[in-house]
């Protein structure tokens, strides 16, 4: 079976906190709970031992585990990857919160963050990728030294004018050349970009450049509230042998977190039991 993992922003917005997030997480069968550093406080970079180890303990006391980071810089909006003004306490926030990942017990740290990544205007592909590639490589470094795999988004067309597809986010994995860095699939975002999803799982899957999986609806949904074709997409998952959790992170809500977790998860494990 497939291993799923919750993304907490939604429920952290209903003002549950973490103990509960984690009880409902576990109650729908999560393994995990996928968190939001602005979840945890004003400058999660910043928490100390005591409170990680207060942070781990809780979401552990309910059977689950953190599974690792994403929306790493959604709690800075005046931090900048792209900006040389900025560059650099954004990378010392994200060596710290690759850091934060590795002692709450998390594998995967997802740079999404469209805000903070914007291209600089008149900057061709090449000299982009260099930029990034500079930016990234200190990051991953770190990833490898703390065990933790870091991976660059891909985001839709809408969101984003870096990186929009798979082959691009693996091309900037390749020019830093660390094996802890590496891209993902936002079935979202990819279904918004270069469907059919299925098809991307099974071309990328078996190259070892996917890091993780994001599971949503191209409407923003979880997993069950709209009309991607998630049997296929399930089925591509097993025939690939993917073996790491897949997070749902879904960006609204079907009566509230709680009711849309729960549709997440049930429309994943209903696709699962048709492959079999």
């Amino acid at each position: 079976m497939l291993d799923y993992t919750l993304c907490n922003e939604l429920l952290a917005d209903e003002g549950r906190d973490l103990g509960e997030q984690a009880r409902i997480a576990a109650a729908l069968g999560y393994s995990g709970l996928e968190l939001a550093p602005a979840t945890l406080g004003e400058a999660p970079h910043d928490l100390t031992a005591q409170e990680i180890t207060r942070i781990r303990a809780t979401i552990e006391a309910e059977g689950i585990r953190v599974t690792g980071l994403h929306w790493l810089l959604s709690g800075y909006p005046d931090l900048s990857i792209t900006d040389p003004a900025k560059q650099g306490r954004a990378q010392a926030i994200l060596l710290k919160l690759v850091d934060l990942c590795a002692a709450l017990g998390g594998d995967v740290l997802i740079h999404g963050s469209p805000k903070q990544r914007v291209r600089p205007e008149g900057m061709d592909d090449a000299a982009f990728l260099a930029l990034l590639a500079e930016f990234f490589a200190p990051v991953a470094e770190a990833a490898e030294s703390s065990g933790v795999t870091y991976c660059i988004e891909p985001l839709s067309q809408a969101e984003d004018d870096a990186i929009n597809t798979v082959a691009q986010g693996a091309e900037l994995a390749r020019a830093i050349g660390n094996p802890a860095f590496r891209t993902m699939i936002d079935i979202s975002a990819s279904g918004q970009t270069e469907p059919p999803v299925a098809d991307l799982i099974r071309h990328w899957v078996p190259t070892g450049m996917i890091g993780h999986i994001h599971a949503n609806d191209t409407n923003r949904g979880a997993p069950g509230m709209g009309d991607d074709p998630f049997p296929q997409i399930v089925a591509a998952l097993v025939e690939t042998g993917w073996a790491r959790p897949v997070g749902v992170e879904p960006f609204r809500t079907l009566i509230d977190a709680p009711v849309t977790a729960a549709t997440g998860i049930a429309t994943l494990r209903a696709c699962e039991r048709a492959c079999s």
